[in-house]
C-alpha cells in the first residue's frame, strides 16, 4: 500500500507506481487487473492507470488479461550495483569460492532491518528458500546481516532493528532482546564472522564473513550456504570459512582498488 508522505515533495503518484511492480513476485509473477489492484490496496482505476503507464514504459507487459514485469526493471536494480562495482569486482571470486567449497556463494548489503543480495554464483542444491538478485531477508536472521549489523555502532545497530522488515518471511518465532543481540554482535565483530544455523529456514546453515570498502568500512557481506542435513557447522567452520575469508579479503583489496581508479574526463568541445 502506498505510504502517506512525509513532506510537501513527496509524490504519492510515484509511490504507488513502486507500490505496484513491487507487488509481483516468485509467487505472483502474473496477476489480474482486480489481484494487483487487492495486492496493493489500491483502486482498481488507479491500479489500471499505473499499469498501462508502466506497459508504456516497458516495465510491464500484458497476455490474456494478466499482468507481468519485463526484464527492464533490471535495469533499476543494476545501475545500482554496477555504480557499486561491486558485482564486476565479486564475480570471479565468487566464482572460484564456489568452485572450490562446491556450495552457493553470495554477497548482499543492509537495507533497513533486511539484507539485499546483490551478487550470487549458485549450485544446483535443495535449499528451502529461493534466493536471487534483489532478495530480502530480515537480517537478523540471516549470517551476512550480523556481520553488516555487527559492522556498525551498537546504538545505530539498535536503531537499525527497530526498524520494520520489508521480507516476504513471517516473523521469527522468538525475538531475542536487545542486549542479547547486543552480546552476539559483539562476538561477531571481534572473531570477523557470523554463523546462522537454521535460523532464517530449515535446512539452512551458513557462514559469512565482511567485505570492506578502501577506508576499511564494512559494506557487504560474503557467504557460503550449505544444506544442514549435509554439511555440519564443524565442516563449515573449519573447511569452507577459510577459503571465504580469502576470497572476501580479495574482494575487498579488489573493490579497493576500483574505488581508487582514475575517472576518464571528456574535454569541452
Amino acid at each position: 500500500m502506498a505510504q502517506d508522505g512525509r513532506g510537501p515533495d513527496f509524490i504519492e503518484a510515484l509511490s504507488r507506481g513502486l507500490d505496484v511492480m513491487r507487488a509481483f513476485s516468485a509467487d505472483h509473477p502474473a496477476m489480474s487487473l482486480s489481484e494487483v489492484a487487492a495486492a496493493t490496496g489500491l483502486a482498481r482505476p488507479t491500479a489500471r492507470r499505473i499499469l498501462l503507464t508502466l506497459e508504456e514504459l516497458g516495465y510491464v507487459a500484458t497476455a490474456r488479461g494478466e499482468y507481468r514485469l519485463t526484464p527492464r526493471v533490471l535495469e533499476l536494480g543494476m545501475a545500482y550495483i554496477g555504480a557499486l562495482g561491486l558485482w564486476d569486482v565479486a564475480r570471479p571470486h565468487l566464482e572460484r569460492l564456489v568452485a572450490v567449497t562446491h556450495e552457493s556463494s553470495s554477497m548482499a548489503q543492509l537495507d533497513g532491518s533486511d539484507i539485499v543480495y546483490v551478487a550470487r554464483v549458485a549450485v544446483p542444491k535443495l535449499i528451502s528458500l529461493r534466493v536471487d538478485i534483489g532478495t530480502r531477508f530480515p537480517a537478523l536472521r540471516t549470517s551476512q546481516g550480523k556481520v553488516l549489523l555487527a559492522g556498525l555502532e551498537p546504538d545505530e545497530a539498535r536503531r537499525v532493528l527497530e526498524a520494520p522488515s520489508r521480507s516476504q518471511l513471517p516473523p521469527a518465532a522468538v525475538v531475542p532482546d536487545w542486549p542479547t543481540v547486543r552480546d552476539e554482535l559483539a562476538r561477531v565483530r571481534e572473531r570477523g564472522w557470523a554463523l546462522a544455523d537454521e535460523e532464517l529456514a530449515p535446512g539452512v546453515r551458513s557462514v559469512a564473513v565482511p567485505v570492506r570498502d578502501a577506508s576499511g568500512r564494512v559494506r557487504a557481506a560474503m557467504n557460503v550456504t550449505v544444506h544442514a542435513a549435509e554439511t555440519s557447522v564443524a565442516t563449515l567452520v573449519e573447511q569452507h570459512l577459510p577459503h571465504l575469508q580469502e576470497a572476501a579479503a580479495a574482494v575487498s583489496e579488489d573493490w579497493a582498488r576500483w574505488q581508487g581508479r582514475p575517472l576518464a574526463t571528456v574535454a569541452p568541445r
